[in-house]
């Protein structure tokens, strides 16, 4: 993966010579004649390990434990998977009964945090110190933000979701336009809110990162605000957590990528969906992600996210230029206006006529469909999600990271829903409502059944919207592997195989989420999405006090300690560190006393 590097003069051993200790100068054999004549320059990668070695138990439980639950899982599903079926239908239940107000807060919390960072004095720092810049455009860093993120889950939604809530959606009045209330709603699951729910959790991960010094995980992010006496306890937990959040949500992005993707094939190749078929699409696509994320950031996911966001306009151009345009732009107009009148009321709306007693099913909760699901979904993707943007946002203020993460990706999701979901509505009137049927015989169907509506263009549409579907198919499970790679192997260095590994493995856990399915696909897919969300939250909360925490007592130890870090200069401690950037004595394996408490 692409680093932050800086070469400095700090001398290393040769790739055939032992390591030396590092000797003052003027002591025998140490002077920088032969310094010079026998040892290369080092290149110093910032920032600076600042964090705390793993014990080796703990890193024992972190990468034995979460293969461990899954092939258990998969026994269990094998064996009776009605039984299996049951336990998550009870479990998504459970969630949605007792928590959906607790959602909703969580929520409203992380729009209230991204807008303190963006407003108040402490959206001046810059990660990485003063000195550092952007290591990417800005075009590529929004491809890249974009195409990690949302891209499959909106592409699959943008249709579905204002054909199924046309005529069901609450706080919004039909009027004389009917579809309305579908296309808010769609605006508000999908845009900021969503889009601050990634952001709160990548701005903790990247000032622990790029100024601290810690390993991109979310132990270190979070564990230094709790009593030392549990930390070492705690983070292994927050690391399992992680982990299988991780998992559970990119096997959540393999689901929905193989239902659309063969929804896609059929609409101009006449190949029928089935389990064959999204086995097949799941080992391609599988092996086309593998190939990226070997390959590396710059030579795979880069270019492959710059492609789909060129792909992404030419097709929301296409359907705007080719489709019923005048009705797109009336329809844009009221439903933005719609959108920022009811924003506060969606915020806080947690249907509590439903909580009068519990839910003998969450299918009886309008939020247990919506708002509980998709935001259980961003929960759950936010740990890739969220570790790759800090990985490439080094060198951006935190006001510029918080409002390019959260305003402008926004403003992409609208325009897109705005258009293709308008488009949806009208053909779907046109046509008696053909493609409300064929939604909900096929929830991925939607947007491939609006672009056969579109005049001179519909077909070539169709082929590019599919190849968006794989694309962000694989650039979603592209930056995820990135960083659950670095969850299992931070404070070391992942290598490609192991990335390669990885992808294997989401793999099987897509299929067995498909075996559960059945016919009931779609909701065993974002049952999965729950379960690993819903105790993922609870870390989350813990990480945002964290990093209030830190920003509010940023004090001057903390100032220095952030331009040790990112100081391009040599440092006598660079002498003392090893390829991985660990220091070599055991004695430094932890901070100095002297470090702060951040």
């Amino acid at each position: 993966m692409s680093n932050h590097r800086q070469t400095t003069t700090t001398p290393t051993p040769s790739s055939t010579e032992p390591a030396e200790p590092h000797r003052a100068p003027g002591t025998p054999d140490g002077g920088t004649a032969r310094a010079g004549s026998e040892r290369r320059a080092r290149t110093v990668e910032l920032p600076r390990f600042r964090g705390h070695v793993i014990p080796p138990l703990d890193r024992a439980i972190i990468k034995t434990l979460p293969p461990v639950l899954i092939i258990a899982t998969v026994v269990a599903v094998i064996n009776d998977p009605d039984g299996a079926a049951n336990v998550i239908g009870g479990l998504r239940t459970h969630v949605t009964s007792g928590f959906t107000w607790f959602f909703v807060l969580y929520s409203v919390v992380a729009v209230a945090v991204c807008t303190w960072i963006a407003v108040s004095k402490v959206g001046k720092v810059r990660l990485g110190g003063p000195k550092a810049r952007p290591e990417h455009s800005r075009f590529a860093w929004y491809s890249m933000l974009f195409a990690c993120g949302q891209g499959i889950g909106l592409i699959f939604w943008s249709v579905a979701q204002p054909i199924m809530l046309r005529d069901e959606a609450p706080l919004i009045p039909a009027g004389d336009n009917p579809g309305e209330g579908g296309m808010v709603w769609t605006y508000f699951h999908w845009g900021l809110t969503a889009w601050a729910m990634y952001c709160v959790v990548a701005v903790c991960l990247a000032y622990s990162h790029h100024n601290l010094g810690k390993t991109l995980t979310f132990r270190e992010a979070t564990v230094d605000i709790l009593p030392r006496k549990v930390r070492r306890p705690a983070g292994v937990i927050v690391e399992l957590l992680a982990i299988i959040a991780t998992v559970l949500g990119l096997a959540t992005s393999f689901g929905f990528a193989s239902l659309q993707f063969t929804s896609g094939l059929a609409s101009f190749t006449g190949i029928e969906p089935g389990p064959a078929v999204w086995m097949a699409v799941i080992g391609v696509l599988g092996g086309l992600t593998a190939v990226s994320a070997f390959l590396g950031v710059n030579k795979g996911m880069k270019r492959i996210s710059e492609a789909n966001s060129i792909l992404s306009i030419v097709l929301v151009l296409a359907v705007l230029v080719f489709g019923p345009v005048i009705y797109i732009l009336s329809n844009i107009s009221q439903t933005f206006g719609s959108f920022v009148y009811y924003f506060v009321p969606m915020s806080f709306w947690s249907e509590a006529s439903a909580a009068t007693s519990p839910l003998a099913s969450w299918q009886d909760s309008w939020n247990g469909w919506w708002t509980v699901f998709i935001w259980c979904w961003v929960i759950a993707f936010s740990p890739f999600v969220a570790g790759f943007i800090a990985r490439i946002s080094r060198g951006r203020t935190l006001r510029e990271f918080v409002i390019s993460v959260t305003v402008i990706p926004s403003l992409i999701v609208m325009i897109w829903v705005g258009v293709i979901g308008s488009a949806a509505l009208y053909y779907d009137d046109a046509t008696a409502r053909s493609i409300s049927d064929d939604v909900a015989a096929d929830t991925s169907s939607g947007l491939f059944s609006m672009l056969e509506m579109v005049p001179a263009v519909g077909g070539v549409l169709l082929v590019v919207a599919t190849i968006l579907v794989a694309t962000y198919y694989v650039t979603s499970l592209d930056s995820g592997t990135y960083a659950l790679a670095e969850f299992v192997s931070a404070p070391k260095k992942s290598g490609p195989f192991f990335r390669v590994v990885l992808v294997v493995s989401i793999g099987s856990v897509a299929l067995l989420l498909l075996t559960i399915g059945g016919t009931a696909v779609v909701d065993t897919v974002q049952t999965g999405t729950i379960i690993g969300a819903f105790p993922f939250s609870f870390v989350i909360l813990l990480m945002i006090a964290n990093l209030v925490r830190r920003l509010r007592y940023r004090d001057k130890a903390v100032k220095q300690l952030e331009k040790e870090v990112n100081d391009p200069r040599h440092r006598p401690d660079d002498d003392l560190v090893g390829a991985d950037g660990l220091p070599l004595a055991p004695e430094l394996t932890t901070p100095p006393t002297s470090t702060p408490r951040i």
